[in-house]
């Protein structure tokens, strides 16, 4: 594929949050949502999705709320190294130098902050685990699918991405009143692996997490109701991406999604879309999921992330 990211960023590995509720969230993670326990270290639960060779797509630490990092993967050590150094001279703070990881399935990677002050994970050659196709009616994650983040300078979180890491923009939400609400970037041929939506604060708008079809998203999405968590909003299927959406607090208040379906960007010659949210179609073409509200977007908003420009201890 010729529209590969320029810095050999190639996907998304994993997101970790730090939850005061650990073994809640755990048993959420595991019973509820489907993950798969792959390792656990003391306060420190690996989660993985049966269906992708990632070591795990979220990790759990016990503490204070916080996003601890978002992980991406490269294409090799070399452009680990190039990317490091890129950052460094275009004075982006390092959290750690490209070196051994000490995580599990180990690697080769630095740590960073992003301009909001989130620490972001580069990292290639981490081992990859027993993985099987998931089967028709099973209704588990295969893999992570996408992180949106909220960002109060969203236009900014846009520029760095794309200029300093070689994000594509894919789409764009816009509202008349909020002006541009939502970012949708690229680093591979998915629609989107990361996006940015415009909030009070920094903090998770949402991690998403991709089904076998739409009969398993269905069935998840029941299967999350029947056990009496919240659900936020959704079935329905988004415009921007074309992807299904089921959206649910965890305990801890992050929203978590199922979806399946995400369009793939096969060309560069792709143009961004601006999407008026006003349009009922922009939000859902099914028609299925309530409007959107202001409850919905409060939800979505989170508390205040309290691990900006502060590094995890893992």
């Amino acid at each position: 594929m010729s529209h590969l990211n320029e810095h050999g960023i190639t996907h998304l590995r994993h997101v970790d949050l730090a939850v005061p509720d650990f073994e809640t969230q755990r048993t959420f993670y595991k019973d509820t949502w489907g993950l798969t326990e792959t390792g656990k270290d003391g306060n420190v639960s690996y989660l993985g999705t049966e269906g992708s060779p990632e070591q795990y797509v979220i990790r759990l630490r016990e503490g204070d709320k916080r996003l601890d990092l978002i992980s991406f993967g490269a294409t090799d050590a070399a452009a680990v190294d190039a990317l490091a150094q890129k950052l460094g001279t275009q004075g982006v703070q390092l959290v750690t130098e490209p070196g051994a990881l000490q995580t599990a399935g180990g690697g080769y990677g630095f740590r960073f902050f992003d301009i909001d002050g989130r620490t972001i994970e580069i990292s290639s050659d981490v081992e990859t685990r027993q993985h099987r196709a998931i089967e028709e009616g099973e209704a588990i994650p295969v893999r992570i699918s996408h992180a949106v983040m909220n960002s109060n300078d969203p236009n900014r979180t846009r520029d760095f991405y794309s200029n300093v890491l070689g994000f594509k923009l894919s789409d764009t939400l816009w509202g008349e009143h909020m002006g541009e609400m939502m970012h949708f970037m690229r680093c591979n041929d998915w629609h989107h692996s990361l996006a940015i939506a415009r909030g009070p604060h920094t903090s998770v708008h949402h991690v998403s997490f991709e089904m076998r079809g739409l009969d398993e998203y269905m069935r998840g999405t029941g299967r999350v109701m029947r056990a009496g968590v919240k659900k936020i909003w959704g079935p329905g299927r988004h415009n921007a991406g074309n992807n299904t959406f089921s959206y649910f607090l965890d305990p801890s208040g992050n929203t978590m999604e199922y979806t399946t379906e995400l369009e793939k960007i096969e060309t560069d010659q792709w143009h961004p879309s601006v999407y008026d949210i006003a349009d009922p179609m922009t939000q859902d073409q099914w028609g299925t999921s309530d409007p959107m509200s202001e409850i919905i977007a409060r939800d979505s908003f989170n508390d205040p992330d309290r691990g900006v420009f502060v590094a995890p201890p893992v």
